[in-house]
Order: C-alpha cells, then structure tokens, then sequence
C-alpha cells in the first residue's frame, strides 16, 4: 500500500484499531451468540447478519493494520507561505475565472465532496511547493492539462486559527 499519512493519521488509525478490538469485537461476538441460541441456523436471518456483521470488523481491523504497517509518514516540507500537506488554497481556473478552495490532505482523508483533495491528486501534485500569485499549469494527462491562479493559502496553526495569505 505505502500510502503517504501523517503522525496524526497514524495516530487515529491506532486508536480505531483499539476501539474495534476491545468494544466493537466484544459486542458483534455476543451478538453472534444471542443469534445462535435462537435455534435452527439454516433459517436464522439474525445470525448471518450478525456473523456479516463480525466479519466486516475483523476485515477493517487487518485494513487498518496494514495501512500503518506499511505506510509511509509525511510532513508537510512547505513553507510558510507555499502550498503544502494540510494547508488550504484558493484557485481560480484560467479558463471561467471560477474560484474554488481545496485543503491538501493524506490519501485517506481525501474527500472531494468536502474539498479534500489528496496529495496524489493531480491539482495538488502541480500546486505544491507554489506561493499565492503563480499561475501554475495542472497536467491531467500528456496531451491534456490546464491552468489555475493560486488567489490565497490558509496555514493551519496548532490551536486551530487560520493565518491566510491573500493575493
């Protein structure tokens, strides 16, 4: 997998890793138990669900194990006032002035729908490492790509303020 997570990630993923084993494994195993008691399991709809149920925690416990096993942590190298991991930036696109903002994040925080695009992402790869004011060329493919204005990065500190850098 190697996918690039920060300590924090990591951090979260352990502590999901903990929750599902102690609390979440304990109740889907009695919950496989109450089902079984209730008789004949050919037809007992409760305790396939529950063993569906059980199974899918087990499954996501390996994921997650593996995923911090075989990650490999990042940080954010940008300075202060260039677009990095965990920093927020607004674009305006070339062609239809449109302004959109997006936050950089790890592979598994991404969500686009959210504005989270990932560090993978081809729009993050061409921003990183830019200042506001550049105008920086995106390359989707080898013939196909376009160009985006980095109008502001928003820096995130450690209590939560937001520093923004406007152009």
């Amino acid at each position: 997998m190697y996918d690039k997570l920060t300590e924090n990630d990591i951090k979260r993923m352990k502590e999901e890793i903990e929750h599902r084993k102690i609390v979440v494994r304990k109740d889907a195993l009695e919950a496989v138990k109450e089902a079984r008691a209730h008789g004949d399991l050919s037809e007992n709809f409760e305790y396939y669900a529950a063993k569906k149920d059980k199974n899918a925690n087990e499954s996501r416990i390996r994921y997650l194990e593996r995923m911090v096993k075989t990650a490999v942590i990042t940080n954010s190298t940008a300075n202060e006032d260039e677009v990095g991991l965990d920093k927020t930036v607004e674009i305006q696109y070339d062609d239809n002035k449109k302004i959109e903002t997006y936050k950089i994040v790890t592979s598994i925080r991404g969500n686009i729908l959210k504005g989270l695009i990932t560090i993978e992402s081809p729009l993050a790869k061409a921003l990183l490492g830019h200042k506001t004011g550049e105008l920086v060329h995106v390359k989707v493919s080898d013939t196909v790509g376009y160009d985006v204005l980095i109008k502001s990065i928003v820096n995130t500190t450690d209590d939560g303020t937001d520093e923004i850098r406007r152009f």
